[in-house]
C-alpha cells in the first residue's frame, strides 16, 4: 500500500491491543478487574492475523471494591469477581503469552494502561517491559479537525459500530483495535508516516518499568 506497511520492521511487529477495567480506590491507584489483548501482525493488502487473544476477569483486593458506578459502567458485579483469580494471577497468565516477540502494545490513552501495567510490573515482567504505542496522539496527527479523539468519536468518525458492551475489556480491544487499522491504513495512504520508526516516534510511549531511576540527588 505504502511506505508504513511496506516497511519490515512494521510486518515483523506484532501489536498487541491491550485495554483494562478497574476500580479508583481513594489514597490508591487504579485496580484492575478485567484485562483483555489481542496480538495482530500485518500480512498485506490492508490485512491483519489475530494471534492470540487472552481475556481474564480480576478479583479486586479488599481496600478496592467494586462500586455500584463501576458496574454501571462496565456491566461487571460482584457476583461475576466473586470466583475471579487474583491479579497477580490473571498478569502472570497473559505475560506468558508474550513469547515471541518483537512486541509493541497498543491503547487509547496509553498512559491508563502503562501505568495499571506498571503497579503489576512483578507479575508481569515481559509485559512491564515492552513499549506502547497510543492511538490518541497517532489520530490527533491525522484526524486534526475532529472536535475530540475520545474512542467514542473515533467510532463514529470510521463508522465502526459501538458494541453493546461497550466498556468491557474485549469489546473495547476490538473496536481500539479497528481503529487502530483505520489510522494505520490513512497514513500510509497518505504518506504522513513512513516507517514503524516514525510511528513510535510520534506516538509510542516508554514502558514505565524501563525509565531511568534517578539516585544520589542528595
Amino acid at each position: 500500500m505504502g511506505a508504513l506497511t511496506d516497511d519490515p520492521a512494521l510486518r515483523e511487529m506484532t501489536f498487541v491491543v491491550i485495554d483494562f477495567e478497574g476500580t479508583t480506590p481513594a489514597g490508591h491507584p487504579p485496580q484492575p478487574i478485567e484485562v483483555a489483548a489481542l496480538a495482530l501482525t500485518y500480512t498485506g493488502a490492508g490485512c491483519w492475523r489475530e494471534n492470540w487473544a487472552y481475556e481474564s476477569l480480576m478479583k479486586p483486593p479488599p481496600f478496592a471494591p467494586l462500586t455500584v458506578l463501576d458496574t454501571r459502567q462496565t456491566g461487571i458485579t460482584e457476583a461475576m469477581l466473586a470466583g475471579a483469580p487474583d491479579p497477580a494471577e490473571a498478569m502472570a497468565l497473559l505475560d506468558e503469552c508474550l513469547r515471541w516477540g518483537p512486541y509493541v502494545l497498543v491503547a487509547h490513552h496509553a498512559s491508563t494502561e502503562g501505568n495499571l501495567i506498571y503497579h503489576r510490573r512483578a507479575d508481569c515482567p515481559v509485559l512491564a517491559a515492552t513499549g506502547l504505542l497510543d492511538t490518541i496522539p497517532l489520530a490527533k496527527q491525522l484526524l486534526p479537525d475532529l472536535e475530540n479523539h475520545r474512542l467514542d468519536t473515533l467510532l463514529g468518525h470510521y463508522e465502526i459500530p459501538r458494541p453493546p458492551d461497550r466498556h468491557r475489556a474485549m469489546a473495547d480491544v476490538k473496536v481500539t483495535a479497528d481503529v487502530f487499522g483505520r489510522l494505520i491504513a490513512q497514513a500510509d495512504t497518505t504518506g504522513a508516516l513512513s516507517s514503524l520508526h516514525a510511528l513510535m516516534a510520534m506516538a509510542g510511549r516508554r514502558a514505565k518499568a524501563n525509565e531511568p531511576v534517578q539516585s544520589g540527588l542528595f
